[in-house]
């Protein structure tokens, strides 16, 4: 048995319940692994709101790392005793164990600690794909990207720092602006007390950005688009202030022949050896010192729904973890 958070009907944070749970057995291609730290991230309140519905009751949780204890058939690239983490469906990472599919389970390099791991696999391999993945970047190109102090915007901020690229971010606060510049922005916007939009420009000297990296949705989608240049990418890869409304793509034509996709981790790591490669790309990143993991939250995995409430309320800076 094993201490599992599930849910049996969508809804805040008070449909989280912590129980007990029969782990069972690994089979053909499968893993069963003990969790020391789970990972915390915005797609764990979407799908335990209903906006991302998932079959009930279901376990939650997409990120966590630990200690490998039976492998089924077919499975090579694991053994017993390996540390391990992993981003991947299907929810369930908020658990003491569990089985799961061992295809997206990446054994753990010995200088990366079970917590640096759960807080970076989800959020380091969704910047891994904006920057290398979705659309060319280069050295000298520029990408807006919201939320610049949350737990992906800082290792945005870093990882482009690393490769030459200009990044504008912007947040809430000025505290916030200034983490943001402190692990790599270049430039950061208050966009509660400034018009990021008109910055956006200003600092682009009228040309605009490149790429615009939105993860916050219905409240930074329009003005957006307004930021990028003709021939620009707009990516959006997440929903924090509410899904992104439905909008006439004429507009793409009308603000300069833009781009736009709407794309998911989960579908980037769904091939194994695309997946394992994503990860080392990472640790790599980490072991140059290109990227540091910053955990400014830790809950015991028994306050899980103070955790989430803690995120939605944009409360949290960095990553946040689960101790189990």
């Amino acid at each position: 048995m094993a201490k599992t958070v599930i849910i049996e009907s969508a809804g805040g944070p008070e449909v989280l319940k912590l129980v007990d749970r029969p782990v069972g057995e690994p089979g053909p291609g499968e893993i069963r692994i003990a969790h020391k730290i789970c990972g915390l991230n915005f797609i764990d309140i979407y799908q335990r709101s209903g906006l991302y519905p998932l079959p009930l009751p279901q376990a939650m949780g997409m990120e966590a790392a630990g200690v490998i204890e039976a492998v089924g058939n077919g499975v090579t690239h694991l053994k017993p005793g390996d540390r391990a983490a992993y981003a991947a469906n299907p929810p369930g990472a908020y658990s003491e164990a569990r089985v799961m599919p061992a295809a997206q389970v990446c054994p753990l390099p010995d200088d990366v600690s079970f917590e640096q791991a759960a807080a970076m696999m989800l959020k380091g391999m969704t910047v891994q794909y904006l920057f290398h993945r979705t659309t060319p970047l280069q050295a000298g190109d520029s990408v807006l990207f919201h939320a610049a102090a949350g737990g992906v915007g800082q290792i945005a901020c870093q990882w482009a720092r690393s490769e030459g690229i200009t990044l504008i971010g912007t947040a809430g606060t000025d505290e916030k602006c200034q983490m943001a510049l402190d692990h790599g922005a270049t430039h950061c916007i208050n966009y509660r007390t400034q018009d990021w939009i008109k910055q956006v420009r200003d600092l682009t000297r009228g040309e605009g950005v490149d790429v615009v990296m939105d993860a916050v949705g219905a409240d930074t989608f329009e003005g957006s688009l307004d930021c990028l240049k003709p021939l620009g990418m707009m990516i959006s890869f997440g929903n924090a202030s509410g899904p992104v409304p439905p909008f006439n793509i004429g507009i793409l034509g009308q603000k300069g022949s833009l781009k736009i996709t709407r794309p998911t981790l989960f579908t980037h790591i769904a091939d194994h050896d695309t997946c394992q490669a994503m990860a080392q790309h990472l640790f790599a990143k980490l072991a140059k010192g290109d990227v540091t993991i910053r955990i400014s939250q830790r809950f015991p995995l028994a306050q899980v729904a103070d955790a989430q409430r803690a995120l939605e309320a944009r409360e949290t800076t960095g990553s946040t973890v689960l101790e189990v």
